[in-house]
């Protein structure tokens, strides 16, 4: 049995960001129109009117202050409320691999690794570009890596679940330098036509770097134990997939084909269930919540992480203790905990201990024990 190790991590942000300002702007423009429109459905009581959004509503909601797109002005036209992605032909890298190759090549150098070492790639996101060939292999082949290469889908989770199967293949000898790639492009499946939800997401893209430890070749991270747990649930869902066609209304604009939540149902079974996985995780592991130096959380909800961290440790967590790039960045799906571990983490002494956690649409959580080696 070997022992595996965090060597390397990057992230890719893309250039363009929509502020709550700007969201709120765009959002009021088009309920706006949709009310005169329905004006008269609305008098006679069949529809309800479209609420306006507000900035104080988006961050006392969240937290977050802005986030970053692949494409704002589709986004922003309240005449369409999607991004403007050009059609690419079957000889072009795809989207999805673009950005990963970014995020991959700062991981890669970080760990100093070369592409043609790491023989596993796990393109670990919450939605595909297409169902096949898998985008893991095309950014396999993109990065010039050897071995093999897959897709995994654990929403929001991706991205732990994906590090516990690579760390799972460095301890059995199978693989022995691995890279996990979260490409997530959120703003194509966010609908922005809905006030509840049309703040949450932004794009990204985050890869880690996972190899033996012996191997290493600078300061790193040992993982020491990891832990994914699902319970299943539809409170989390979009309905969106290959069999869409072939169903009577498939085709239709149909609100369930874009992401959808009940937020309060999720916030109520969500956050205990996270609290619980993490405690006994540690209590497994023979560590204490005071042996925790720093939490890297999903960045999903501010008031889910502080409600989270206070379960964790028994008291308020310390600003450093938990951070937060939420605000930033927005909930950027299985990317947000590594986005937050890759920001954070380089003031972190030797034998510091941490954890990393992603948790969402499943249910679905994934816990990661770290120390600084």
């Amino acid at each position: 049995m070997y022992q595996p190790a965090i060597t390397g991590t990057g992230v890719f942000t893309p250039e363009h960001v929509i502020t709550n300002e700007e969201l709120v702007a765009s959002f009021n423009a088009y309920a706006e129109k949709w009310n005169a429109a329905h004006a008269d459905a609305i008098a006679t009581g069949e529809v309800e009117a479209k609420e306006m959004s507000s900035t104080g509503f988006i961050l006392k909601a969240s937290g977050i202050e802005q986030r970053y797109v692949l494409e704002k002005e589709g986004i922003l036209d309240p005449d369409r409320m999607y991004p403007h992605f050009r059609q690419r032909s079957d000889e072009e890298p795809g989207l999805m691999t673009q950005i990963a190759m970014d995020a991959c090549e700062k991981a890669l150098t970080r760990a100093g690794v070369r592409a043609i070492e790491i023989d596993l790639v796990i393109c670990a996101a919450s939605n595909m570009e297409r169902a096949y060939p898998a985008i893991g292999v095309e950014i396999q082949k993109a990065l010039g890596a050897g071995g093999f290469a897959f897709d995994m889908n654990v929403a929001c989770s991706s991205a732990t679940f994906g590090i516990q199967a690579a760390a799972d293949m460095i301890r059995a000898g199978s693989v022995r330098k691995a890279l996990v790639v979260n490409p997530e492009i959120t703003s194509g499946h966010l609908e922005w036509r809905d006030r509840d939800c049309h703040f949450i997401f932004g794009d990204v893209c985050t890869a880690t770097v996972l190899e033996r430890a012996e191997e290493a070749k600078g300061e790193h991270w040992i993982v020491h134990s990891t832990r994914c747990a699902t319970e299943f649930s539809n409170n989390i869902r979009n309905n969106n997939g290959f069999l869409r066609r072939n169903r009577p209304d498939g085709m239709k604009d149909r609100r369930d084909m874009q992401f959808m939540q009940n937020g309060r149902k999720v916030f109520k079974e969500v956050v205990p269930m996270v609290s619980d996985h993490i405690a006994h995780h540690l209590e497994d592991a023979g560590w204490q919540a005071g042996d925790l130096r720093r939490m890297w959380l999903h960045q999903a909800n501010k008031a889910m992480n502080d409600f989270i961290g206070r379960k964790v440790l028994g008291r308020v967590p310390e600003p450093e203790e938990q951070p937060n790039i939420l605000q930033e960045y927005a909930n950027t799906s299985s990317a947000g905990s590594i986005i937050a571990f890759a920001k954070h983490s380089n003031d972190m002494r030797k034998g510091d201990k941490g954890l990393i956690c992603s948790f969402g649409a499943g249910y679905s959580v994934g816990s990661v024990l770290i120390e600084r080696a």
